[in-house]
């Protein structure tokens, strides 16, 4: 996700939580997620599986949009959510492989 599609995201959350989007904007992308040992690209496979596996899907479709910007492969992506199914749990794993074809389709 570029810097500008980030801006945008934070930019909505203004208006309702100032501070929430500062935070967003400055510390997690400007900071966090561009912090060494770990790339961005490693980072989004993280977070992706994290997200599908605590089924907090309303963000998983931004951070599956930013894991293919950050150089992940749609199979890499399968691969990543169907070995989690075993952990988090298959309707879990179901529910991101289908916002993942959603993302796929929009592209």
């Amino acid at each position: 996700m570029s810097d500008s599609d980030v801006k945008k995201t934070t930019d909505e959350l203004k208006a309702l939580a100032p501070d929430y989007a500062q935070l967003t904007q400055d510390v997690l992308f400007g900071d966090v997620w561009k912090r060494p040992p770990l790339s961005q690209r490693d980072k989004s496979l993280i977070t992706v599986t994290c997200l599908v596996a605590l089924n907090r899907i309303e963000q998983v479709e931004f951070h599956l949009k930013k894991a293919f910007e950050n150089g992940l492969t749609k199979e890499e992506l399968v691969a990543a959510i169907t070995h989690i199914a075993f952990y988090a749990g298959w309707p879990t794993a179901a529910s991101g492989l289908s916002h993942l074809k959603k993302v796929i389709d929009q592209q």
